[in-house]
């Protein structure tokens, strides 16, 4: 046997190991004839660096540094689910599925609906690629469109495999939940204050927190696993969740033994009745169970809302509710003048996190609860995560407790607050010269999904405006070093990367500069659908309101928000300011050309450009027609290939005799 032929035999064995221990608990060595034969693998590697592979066992054991996660689109949108408190929500829920199925012709007293339940993970969503039966990216949940690439530290995760057993589908993403379980958390908490090191306050926070740390041999030593309940793929590979579930499990998944396969409600009642009293003896924390309709026929059959699939349910455990002492209402001012009253509350522990503050809302939540302060008050978490007032205990108020009133003028610049019909919210009209408001224009203009200026994190644009040099955003663009200097915190190093951070700015496209205008109703997906549909800032404020409605997603109340925004006078003056900077008020005239050339055609775009973003030739591809894909599949018309594309993608297409063109390849057919 060759030297290279042993390493693959090695790490074969090796992951065979790995699975019977970490998956099937049914180790077949001890530890340290599995230590040994590792070391003889890292050693043989070691002579051998050109047959390096990122997947060997040996690539769980060390760290390396990460210093920076790139945002990644996911293949496939990662969807929220839909929750519901009551049996009652279920079985209404449960009579929509099956009056929509009968709308589709189905037959279900030949093929019944059943349903499989899951425990519902409290820890951070992950997303796992496998091309080929091997780990080739894991991107965070992020916004569910696109996510942190944490693959490195994902592989020092045990229980997630790198190299996948048995039957397998050739490409396709894993959806699971990365948590850390409770003796585990314990532990870590145990090492920290023998430290002299603050305790982390819950595992959920804690997993979420370890995958985006930068030495991932921290990452190995905090005992995470990776619990899995969904198979993503452009094919349908199986026809059950609940067949799903077992043949992952084979893959060399770690899938807990805790689904069951229900075909009642009443069936789905006692899984839930279970789960909620016994949920505290799991070695990890749940917050509620999933229920999921079976038949992945069914499941394409019903389809997904813009946010979550029909066909799927959580049911959420009542949350923890705690008393606590209401000391004060402070009151904070929101970048569209919208005024949120805050409770500050005496500190209490809260599902596992110590509260101070919490939301109270609007004015009416005020009045719905008779607020008074010195009130002992009910708090709990909305879905586990934001604590709100829910109620107040009125037997232990004081006799002498004022009342809390709403403000009738802005806490801030003191003008007085107007609450518009058919609003809850109140709202400070004075935008030119309530400091906040003016920040939080700022900041929302400078964020990572707008104009992503590197340097102008929210404490330095406050900084700038309380220090009277920045007023609105165009102001940015007139900054210099001079103005810069002496400024506290600023230093040489800071101003320089503020400014070449200003200066980078300017290539952002023109609806990334729509949507950090911050027109008030107008998200990242109106501002792309605005800018695709008018093509320039100019074309955009000649628009009448019939027009701006006409477009996909932008009904009266954003096109009034458009139409006045842009048509008052300082707001004009600040867009031509910008467009005298240099900043894209318009489509590329490629991007903004339209046309039939792709029509129905399904394309695959992978790797960098040359002469435009990877988004820019997206948005080409569907203004002619295309429709773009996450990934490659037998549905694939074109491969639009640039650099630094990943070598899986090439291969299959390849199988799959799917033209691969390049950038220039694109614009001659379309006759660019």
């Amino acid at each position: 046997m060759t030297d290279q032929e042993k390493i693959q035999a090695l790490r074969k064995e090796l992951h065979q190991h790995n699975y019977n221990y970490y998956i099937l608990d049914n180790p077949l060595i001890s530890d340290y004839e599995f230590d040994q034969k590792l070391k003889y693998l890292q050693d043989l590697e070691s002579q051998y660096p050109e047959w390096f592979d990122s997947n060997s066992p040996s690539q769980r054991v060390g760290g390396g540094v990460t210093k920076s996660f790139s945002t990644i689109p996911h293949r496939f949108p990662m969807y929220s689910l839909d929750n519901s408190y009551s049996i009652d929500e279920l079985e209404l829920w449960i009579e929509r599925i099956k009056k929509r199925l009968l709308d589709e012709n189905c037959n279900l007293e030949a093929s019944p609906v059943h349903f499989t339940c899951e425990l519902k993970y409290d820890g951070a969503s992950i997303s796992l690629t496998y091309a080929q039966g091997t780990l080739v990216r894991a991107l965070t949940r992020g916004d569910g469109i696109q996510g942190d690439d944490v693959t490195q530290n994902i592989r020092k995760i045990k229980t997630v495999p790198l190299v996948l057993q048995g039957n397998y589908p050739t490409d396709f993403d894993m959806r699971g939940e990365i948590i850390l379980p409770k003796e585990a958390f314990d532990k870590l908490n145990e090492e920290r204050l023998a430290q002299g090191e603050s305790a982390f306050m819950n595992p959920r926070n804690t997993a979420s927190g370890t995958l985006k740390l930068q030495d991932s041999s921290i990452v190995e030593s905090r005992g995470l696993q990776c619990l899995l309940y969904s198979l993503v793929s452009e094919q349908s590979v199986y026809t059950s969740q609940y067949e799903m579930l077992k043949q992952a499990k084979q893959m060399g998944f770690l899938v807990a033994d805790t689904a069951r396969r229900c075909s009642s409600l009443e069936d789905i009642k006692h899984y839930v009745q279970h789960w909620n009293t016994q949920r505290h003896t799991l070695p990890y924390e749940i917050d509620g169970v999933v229920i999921k309709v079976d038949d992945t026929h069914y499941q394409k059959l019903l389809g997904h809302t813009a946010k979550a699939p029909r066909w799927a349910m959580a049911y959420k455990f009542k949350a923890e509710q705690v008393p606590t002492t209401l000391m004060s209402v402070s009151y904070q001012v929101g970048r569209t003048g919208a005024v949120t009253p805050v409770a500050n509350l005496a500190a209490v522990l809260l599902a596992g996190t110590v509260v101070k503050r919490a939301s109270l809302h609007n004015a009416d939540q005020i009045e719905k609860l008779e607020l008074h302060y010195g009130d002992t008050v009910f708090l709990e978490k909305g879905g586990e995560i934001i604590p709100k007032v829910v109620a107040v205990d009125r037997s232990k108020r004081l006799a002498a407790a004022l009342a809390v009133l709403f403000p009738e003028n802005c806490p801030e610049c003191h003008t007085k607050l107007e609450r518009k019909k058919g609003e809850a919210l109140h709202y400070c009209l004075n935008e030119d010269h309530c400091s906040p408001q003016i920040i939080g224009r700022i900041q929302h203009f400078c964020s990572r999904k707008a104009m992503d200026i590197e340097g102008l994190g929210e404490e330095t644009v406050a900084l700038l405006v309380r220090e009277k040099v920045v007023e609105n955003l165009a102001d940015l663009y007139e900054l210099s070093a001079e103005k810069l200097k002496g400024i506290p915190r600023l230093g040489e190093l800071s101003i320089q990367n503020l400014l070449e951070g200003i200066q980078k700015s300017k290539e952002k496209p023109f609806d990334k500069v729509l949507f950090g205008l911050g027109i008030r109703h107008v998200g990242e997906t109106v501002a792309k659908k605005l800018a695709r549909s008018f093509t320039s800032l100019a074309q955009l404020k000649q628009a009448s309101l019939e027009s701006l409605v006409a477009v996909e997603d932008v009904g009266d109340r954003i096109a009034q928000s458009v139409y006045t925004h842009l048509r008052a006078p300082k707001n004009i003056l600040i867009l031509e300011r910008l467009k005298s900077a240099g900043l894209k008020l318009q489509l590329e005239n490629i991007i903004a050309q339209k046309g039939t050339k792709l029509l129905d055609k399904k394309i695959v775009v992978s790797g960098v450009f040359d002469s435009f973003s990877r988004e820019e030739i997206k948005d080409l591809i569907e203004s002619n027609g295309g429709q773009i894909l996450g990934s490659i599949s037998s549905k694939t018309d074109i491969l639009v290939a640039g650099d630094q594309m990943g070598p899986s993608k090439r291969i299959k297409a390849e199988q799959l005799n799917i033209p691969i063109i390049s950038e220039k390849e694109l614009m001659k057919l379309l006759g660019i």
